[in-house]
């Protein structure tokens, strides 16, 4: 059986020129960057290259990239880091209804410790409108966390009007862009985000490796406690391969962006096609204007959402509910009950196919057939 994967918002397969650049360093530079001698100097230049380099693709300085072991974890430096040291000018936090759980978890804990989270609402198209984050800041406001794209639906928000609008106060900006970096345009200065980040494996880089971009002025209380490393904001010897990786990974999305995007946006209209041309009853979960290019998620009225994964895998299509984070739970997804309601049929047959690398357009295709055969099948 030939397999299709289109479940590339959840992780992506590694570039077989990350895996190459990964194998070189990992044979030959096996140094302890923090080592003053050769070796140790040769895996340090390796790093400070990737810093370099991933600065450059967000118009950042390479002081102000902390290399860290997730997206998560750059999400929780960030959050906690701020919520630490600037508890002396208030404990309110602005966030979303919609965000992934390495925010949300984050903030709830946060109000475990006496802080007050504002959940800003969304749409039915999952957009956070900038009126709503001007009615909710506060003098005491020290931190405002949205992300850049949602990883469930693919709405992208207004990340720089809301920069915009949070210039001439306290709180400071993060944003979560684990799915929009290397599909989208991203310059934190123009934006003016103060925090965002990003992991390698959404961008055909390696599992457990992102980074954090904390702007320079930005004081962070470290989450990891050790020696010096990454200016003394995130302890332990750095995973230099890993970091090789990314920069790698970073480099190819940067030249191939366009592509990549006209590609997807075609792939979209493609799927869309042929369920309207077989007559498929569905609805879109976001809006394809304001939208990542490489994910779509559609609700099929009248199907059951487990039923519907599990006949394209046998299939073999790979698809998803929404965010991997929650697979094998019963739980509704809380991006859609936030756009629709705890009541919504969608929360219960709604399916995400997101496109990536090695897919091709017969591929697609094939998807959107199996899809439209599956789809009948279970409303008949």
């Amino acid at each position: 059986m030939t397999r299709i994967y289109v479940d590339h918002a959840a992780s992506s397969p590694i570039h077989p020129k990350v895996i190459e650049k990964m194998m070189d360093v990992m044979n030959n530079t096996y140094g302890n960057p923090s080592s003053t001698h050769y070796f140790g100097r040769q895996a340090r230049q390796v790093i400070d290259g990737v810093r370099e380099k991933i600065a450059e693709s967000i118009h950042a300085d390479a002081n102000e990239i902390i290399f860290t072991g997730s997206g998560t974890e750059a999400d929780n430096l960030a959050i906690f880091g701020i919520a630490e040291t600037y508890k002396q000018l208030g404990k309110h936090i602005i966030t979303t209804q919609i965000e992934h759980h390495a925010v949300l978890h984050a903030c709830q804990h946060l109000e475990k410790q006496g802080y007050e989270v504002t959940y800003l609402p969304v749409d039915e198209t999952g957009l956070i409108h900038v009126n709503d984050v001007k009615k909710a800041l506060r003098d005491d406001t020290i931190l405002v966390t949205i992300m850049f794209g949602n990883n469930e639906v693919g709405t992208i928000q207004p990340i720089k009007e809301i920069g915009a609008l949070l210039h001439e106060h306290q709180a400071k900006f993060h944003t979560d862009a684990v799915q929009a970096f290397g599909l989208e345009k991203i310059d934190v200065k123009e934006m003016r985000i103060d925090l965002l980040s990003v992991a390698a494996h959404k961008i055909n880089g390696p599992k457990g490796i992102g980074f954090l971009y904390a702007q320079k002025d930005l004081k962070l209380s470290s989450r990891v406690i050790g020696g010096d490393q990454e200016r003394k904001r995130r302890a332990g010897t750095e995973n230099v391969p890993y970091i090789a990786g990314f920069g790698e990974a970073v480099r190819i999305v940067q030249q191939e962006r366009e592509k990549k995007r006209e590609t997807y946006q075609e792939f979209k209209c493609i799927f869309l096609q042929i369920l309207q041309d077989n007559e498929i009853e569905f609805l879109q979960n976001g809006s394809l204007d304001h939208s990542l290019p490489h994910v779509l998620n559609l609700s099929f009225p009248g199907t059951n959402l487990e039923a519907t994964l599990v006949n394209l895998d046998l299939a073999g299509i790979a698809a998803s509910s929404g965010s991997a984070c929650t697979a094998g739970t019963i739980d509704p997804s809380h991006v859609l009950v936030a756009m629709f309601g705890k009541g919504s049929e969608r929360l219960q047959n709604s399916i995400r196919f997101s496109f990536g690398l090695h897919n091709t357009e017969e591929e697609i295709v094939t998807a959107a057939k199996e899809t439209v055969k599956i789809i009948k099948r279970l409303t008949n």
